[in-house]
């Protein structure tokens, strides 16, 4: 069930406030042919009915996906990180299981709300946070996007936070939100700058990002695999900005940011003489091409979303609150 009020009259409200800003961007040219400015005139992205319709028709997609292993089913519902990590979990199942996932259950949401920035330009998005029938007592956000009206809204962001880090938005009057441009200096770390910031800190460590499972956490792990008897474990961290995978930003009421951004990963395994790579689970042997001898390295893509205080904040560290991370391909040698 919706948190949004949508009562008919709400939604053809929605509509019509979205229409009327739409025909005030018209202009016709000498040859009477009409052109909507989309690249110039500050529009909300979507109407609340528009984007409950996105989140079904995803849920929809995703389901049908799960059930066959067939990617295909929501190809065009998924970009950016989430349809890299989709597309090979998909494909190691259809590997594994060509006649579809017996332990398919569907995924449903409840709780929704929906975040409408408005702003000028493509891509437009929004953000979904709902609660989900799966990952247990979390909120799943996920940021749509597409780069054109007649383009299908697409997931490119999905991750998982606790119901008690989500900030509020800053909004205007009629409930629509403020995006953060990526090159802003209003925010601690300015949205474009945080998946290579957060991919150095990863292999050299600092004070720029607070301490938590997805950041000190995380490097206590990776030093403790690096070197055991018998194999030694590399890790290579890189920023990913380029289309759909590039950081999307929400201002929050402290003056801060909601930031989702995407960052690369290169994990390889090196045995030692007269020892072998531990036999990885039949998920990465179905991405892995050729043969598991001394080394396996595995690639993955990983979608962070992160608290960026405001630049004047006493504070300045920034918080990674969820991130989803999923295995691309993998490489024996």
């Amino acid at each position: 069930m919706s948190r949004v009020r949508s009562p008919r009259r709400l939604r053809r409200l929605e509509r019509t406030v979205l229409t009327a800003a739409l025909t005030a961007a018209l202009a016709t040219t000498a040859s009477g042919c009409v052109v909507v400015h989309g690249e110039r005139v500050v529009l909300p992205a979507a109407t609340q009915a528009e984007a409950a319709k996105a989140l079904q028709e995803f849920t929809d997609a995703y389901n049908k996906a799960d059930r066959t292993y067939d990617s295909a089913q929501d190809a065009d519902h998924v970009t950016g990180a989430l349809g890299a990590i989709d597309a090979a979990r998909l494909k190691a199942g259809h590997i594994n299981s060509p006649d579809g996932n017996s332990a398919h259950t569907p995924l449903r949401f409840t709780d929704v709300t929906y975040t409408i920035p408005k702003k000028a330009g493509w891509p437009r998005w929004f953000v979904a946070d709902a609660r989900g029938n799966k990952g247990g007592d979390v909120r799943w956000l996920m940021v749509f996007v597409r780069h054109d009206l007649n383009e299908t809204w697409q997931v490119a962001y999905l991750t998982l936070v606790d119901p008690g880090d989500m900030p509020e938005f800053a909004k205007d009057k009629d409930g629509w939100a403020e995006p953060v441009p990526a090159d802003s200096t209003s925010l601690a770390v300015p949205p474009g700058d945080l998946s290579k910031d957060y991919a150095t800190y990863l292999e050299k460590g600092g004070d720029g990002f607070a301490a938590g499972p997805h950041t000190s956490d995380w490097r206590t792990q990776r030093a403790k695999n690096a070197a055991k008897p018998g194999l030694a474990t590399q890790y290579i961290d890189q920023p990913l900005t380029d289309g759909d995978y590039a950081p999307l930003a929400l201002r929050t009421t402290d003056g801060g940011a909601l930031v989702f951004f995407t960052t690369h990963h290169f994990q390889k395994q090196t045995a030692a003489p007269n020892a072998s790579v531990p036999v990885p689970n039949r998920n990465v042997r179905a991405l892995t091409k050729g043969e598991i001898k001394q080394t396996l390295t595995m690639e993955f893509v990983s979608n962070q979303v992160a608290l960026d205080p405001a630049g004047d904040a006493a504070k300045k560290q920034v918080s990674v609150i969820g991130r989803v991370q999923g295995m691309t391909s993998a490489q024996g040698g």
